[in-house]
């Protein structure tokens, strides 16, 4: 029998009209922070905004989805590489696993080459924390360059 997982994706407001194109595909392929599933099949259960900052909707998302299965939240790429970066992106993350007790996985698709670029030019991901927080979307060269 295969294993099988229910995932839920906060992203953004700022990105409140993205179709999740990248999220979906990078799930569908198993790529960025998705590639932990490779040899699971994964149900999405929910797919909402952050609702702007600072988060309002953290609480009710978390527990729709934690409502419909969700196991495993994922908080969007866009959250981690954004221009600033979401500066309550730690704080959801903690609240979710406190609130819910649900496993909260920073990122979705693979960072796109162009944010790797600037953000290393700004020095944004310098602090041991943030690489911490961009490992799992950091993939390889090719494959960040096909997400731009």
């Amino acid at each position: 029998m295969q294993q099988r997982t229910k995932i839920g994706i906060i992203i953004c407001d700022r990105y409140r009209r993205c179709a999740g194109g990248k999220c979906l595909r990078s799930l569908q392929n198993r790529e960025g922070a998705f590639a932990r599933y490779r040899d699971i099949e994964v149900d999405l259960v929910g797919y909402t905004t952050c609702d702007g900052c600072p988060g309002g909707n953290i609480e009710y998302a978390g527990e729709e989805m934690k409502k419909n299965g969700a196991e495993i939240i994922h908080l969007a790429t866009g959250l981690v590489v954004g221009y600033p970066p979401c500066p309550h992106l730690v704080y959801f993350h903690d609240f979710i696993k406190i609130q819910y007790g649900l496993e909260v996985v920073y990122g979705t698709h693979p960072i796109p080459q162009k944010y790797i670029h600037m953000h290393e030019q700004l020095g944004t991901w310098d602090d041991p924390e943030w690489k911490e927080i961009i490992q799992p979307t950091l993939t390889d060269e090719k494959t960040r360059l096909a997400y731009d």
